[in-house]
C-alpha cells in the first residue's frame, strides 16, 4: 500500500466493482492505497474447485491481509499447514494456499491486500 496525501472515503454498500464466480463474490472499493474488498463465500465454496478455474495456478498465489466477520474459513499452505478462522480473526496469509468455507455459514470477510486481481479473468 502506498500513503496518499488526502484522506479518502468509501463504502463496500456501493462497490467500484463487483466480481462473481462459483458460490462466491467479491465487492471492492478502489482508493489511491490499493484496493479493498468484501468477500463472501456460500458454504460449499473451495478455492480449488470455484477460483483456480480462474486463476489457472495449481494454488493461491495472492498474498491476503483478511478480517473475518462471520463464519469460518479453513485454510491450507502448501506446505501442509492448517488453520480455521473465524469471526474476529486477522490473518496474514501469504501466496500459496488453498482455503474453504468450514460449515452451513457463509463467511464474509474484509480483505486490504489480496484481492486486486483475484479472481479477475
Amino acid at each position: 500500500m502506498t500513503t496518499t496525501e488526502k484522506a479518502e472515503h468509501k463504502n463496500l454498500g456501493s462497490p467500484d466493482e463487483t466480481r462473481t464466480f462459483e458460490k462466491g463474490v467479491i465487492e471492492l472499493v478502489h482508493l489511491d492505497g490499493g484496493p479493498v474488498g468484501r468477500m463472501i463465500l456460500q458454504p460449499g465454496w473451495k478455492w480449488s474447485d470455484d477460483v483456480k478455474p480462474i486463476a489457472q495456478t495449481e494454488s493461491c498465489l495472492v498474498p491476503h491481509a483478511q478480517y473475518i466477520i462471520s463464519g469460518r474459513l479453513a485454510i491450507r499452505m502448501d506446505d501442509g499447514d492448517e488453520f480455521v478462522l473465524g469471526p474476529g480473526d486477522v490473518a496474514d496469509i501469504p501466496p500459496g494456499h488453498d482455503g474453504w468455507v468450514v460449515g452451513d455459514e457463509p463467511v464474509v470477510g474484509i480483505d486490504w491486500t489480496g484481492f486486486g486481481n483475484y479472481a479477475k479473468a
